[in-house]
């Protein structure tokens, strides 16, 4: 599905801790297999509508980072351009495409293409 919510990351300085932290609480399980020294993946529950999240290291941050999937992330960060916003050039990693866009007012998020055959 496109144009929704594809997946978010949380931010924090130190992952072992949040790891720890967010299993005690709410007994999240990590998918190893799907994570590196500088990420950790949720294990996902197969619950209908469930949008894959992990915890990236980094900056601690007051909010999550949001991903909205999208068919064509180059074609809408120039509309985002061109509609008074910022986009950054797309990054390309192993799970497709994303790119950091600001809209007019300066609210920030990301827009995420899927790498072919990850997602349906």
């Amino acid at each position: 599905m496109t144009n929704r919510l594809g997946y978010f990351t949380i931010d924090t300085p130190d992952l072992d801790k949040a790891r720890a932290f967010y299993s005690a609480l709410l007994g999240w399980t990590f998918d190893d297999a799907n994570s590196n020294p500088t990420y950790a993946h949720v294990r996902a529950t197969g619950a209908v509508g469930e949008v894959p999240f992990g915890l990236r290291k980094g900056e601690r941050k007051d909010f999550p980072n949001l991903y909205i999937q999208v068919a064509d992330v180059h074609a809408l960060c120039a509309r985002v351009n061109a509609l008074g916003g910022r986009a950054s050039m797309p990054a390309e990693s192993e799970t497709g495409l994303s790119a950091i866009i600001c809209d007019d007012q300066g609210v920030s998020l990301s827009l995420w293409q899927p790498a072919p055959g990850l997602v349906d």
